[in-house]
């Protein structure tokens, strides 16, 4: 029989799997505590009071609600027809924002005559508060699709500009100036060196850009919609129901929470030739 000598190395690795594995099972632990603690706190701190259940809910009336609406509806439709209206809102408009700020921000970024012309333009639209052309859109287009995809696109587009310029400005020069030596056009240079470089920056928008789609589409719905979530939430705020509010709000962090995986996995298998994080959790 031949003996199976450990070497120090594979020792070492199944060490490290296994504390990697303890510390894993410690953050699952101390989270469901942190969750256990808080929803705990808040049900005994409401306790019977019809006065702050009215006010601010409770978690048990939360689930119930959910249950509710689930099973029964809403008092605008069903629950799915809710979520779908507020997700076809998002989503076209956070790919319609997307496109246009990484077109616009690749194209500044690389034309110095463009951003000397737009910058200006592009700061003072920014520096407006976007969510209340929410009302000028509703007032222009209707209570329709349109004016809630608008005010997404608004919201949505600054996000992924600003990066994608940046990003498109912080391109190594050294590879822009090796490529245009080898006979590489404008377009080639822009689409093989630098849309590949800004592309780390422009993922990391992304994640922020899905949560500002989510935001104008429940904020034009509950400016002036007919359904969707936000009017689901307005249905309950104008009948003081807070569980109702709470409750689409647990809606909305269960797609955000969807897109955010989405994401995040699109980025892995995008940037899979991006060396791993040297330290610290992902957030």
């Amino acid at each position: 029989m031949t003996a199976t000598v450990e070497t120090p190395i594979a020792t070492s690795t199944v060490t490290r799997r296994s504390s990697l594995r303890r510390h894993k099972t410690l953050v699952h632990l101390t989270q469901a505590a942190v969750l256990i603690v808080v929803l705990g706190g808040w049900q005994l701190w409401v306790g019977d009071d019809s006065r702050k259940i009215i006010l601010y809910g409770e978690p048990s009336g939360i689930v119930n609600r959910l249950r509710t609406w689930i099973t029964v509806g809403t008092a605008i439709g069903s629950l799915g027809s809710q979520i779908l209206v507020t997700l076809e809102e998002a989503v076209i408009g956070f790919f319609i924002g997307t496109a246009l700020g990484i077109v616009f921000g690749l194209a500044l970024g690389r034309i110095p005559f463009l951003a000397e012309v737009f910058g200006p333009f592009i700061k003072v639209l920014n520096s407006i508060p976007r969510i209340v052309l929410g009302s000028v859109f509703v007032l222009a287009f209707g209570l329709g699709l349109e004016s809630k995809v608008l005010l997404v696109i608004v919201l949505v587009f600054f996000g992924v500009f600003f990066n994608a310029f940046q990003g498109a400005r912080e391109v190594d020069r050294n590879f822009v100036a090796n490529a245009a030596i080898l006979g590489a056009s404008k377009w080639q240079v822009t689409r093989q060196v630098v849309l590949p470089s800004a592309f780390t920056w422009i993922i990391a928008s992304l994640h922020v850009a899905f949560g500002f789609a989510l935001i104008g589409a429940i904020v034009g719905e509950f400016i002036g919609g007919l359904e969707g979530l936000g009017v689901l939430i307005k249905t309950a705020q104008g009948t003081f129901d807070a569980n109702g509010v709470w409750a689409a709000m647990v809606l909305m962090a269960v797609v955000a929470l969807v897109a955010e995986f989405l994401i995040t996995a699109l980025e892995k298998r995008l940037l899979r030739w991006r060396p791993p994080q040297l330290a610290g959790p992902d957030i």
